[in-house]
């Protein structure tokens, strides 16, 4: 794949662990709406470094230039700010400086993309391309892939089948799919970073890193490139920096 396919990417606007499984609680008909709490003077990012929800909130907020508080949660021992705000306290949680809170990442991504979207990223597809749309792919990943990601990475957990077959069945429902896209346009949304994009990339992340080795050496020439492409990217580096200790 050419090299000048992701020229740029790197240039988009910023700024020993036990294995831990984090997921967002089922959306329920409330759950993506915003609630009262106490106001601040800034947002107030409740997250965690490595669960690909919370990337991708940050992915959104890095990019559209909004400045949070980002508190690092310890999932065992979660802090009473992130209980009063959010009752199913998994992480990422939002609460804007008029004191809503905003607990699902797609929401969080869509409420920065709409202080700010520089790039288009909301556009969810070329017009004329025939890709489809963002919410396809969202979707496919939220619902489909993810549990069966879930499966692979915590295979000791679910003995029905071996690690193989779980990661077969994860890399059919998305990887194979991405694949056959990726070979057509540079990105999901065709021929512009969308919203789909990032909104994927930090869950084919963690699917790589549960045997690297084995997904490196699978001939997957565009998924491979464009991962690689958003690992590289200074917005990536940015927002995965470890917090300071206290």
């Amino acid at each position: 794949m050419p090299g000048k396919k992701f020229q740029g990417l790197s240039l988009l606007r910023p700024s020993t662990v036990s294995p831990i499984r984090y997921s967002e609680a089922p959306v329920s008909p409330s759950a993506s709406k915003t609630h009262p709490t106490t106001a601040s003077a800034q947002p107030r990012l409740y997250s965690f470094r490595r669960c690909p929800y919370a990337i991708r909130a940050r992915m959104a907020l890095c990019y559209a230039g909004v400045k949070v508080d980002i508190e690092e949660v310890d999932l065992r021992h979660k802090p009473a700010g992130l209980l009063a705000a959010s009752p199913k306290a998994t992480v990422p949680v939002l609460v804007t400086a008029l004191g809503e809170v905003i607990d699902q990442s797609l929401d969080i991504m869509r409420w920065a993309l709409a202080q700010n979207d520089p790039d288009g990223w909301l556009i969810t597809r070329d017009p004329g391309t025939g890709v489809p749309g963002a919410e396809h792919w969202i979707d496919l990943n939220d619902m489909t892939f993810k549990p069966l990601l879930d499966r692979y990475k915590y295979a000791s957990q679910h003995p029905q089948h071996p690690p193989t077959e779980h990661r077969r069945q994860a890399f059919e429902a998305l990887i194979l799919a991405l694949e056959a896209q990726l070979q057509t346009t540079p990105w999901l949304a065709g021929t512009r970073v969308g919203l789909a994009d990032v909104a994927l990339f930090p869950f084919v992340r963690q699917f790589a890193g549960v045997d690297s080795r084995w997904f490196s050496a699978q001939a997957l020439p565009a998924v491979q490139a464009w991962l690689n492409a958003w690992l590289a990217s200074s917005q990536f580096r940015s927002v995965m920096e470890k917090p300071a200790s206290r």
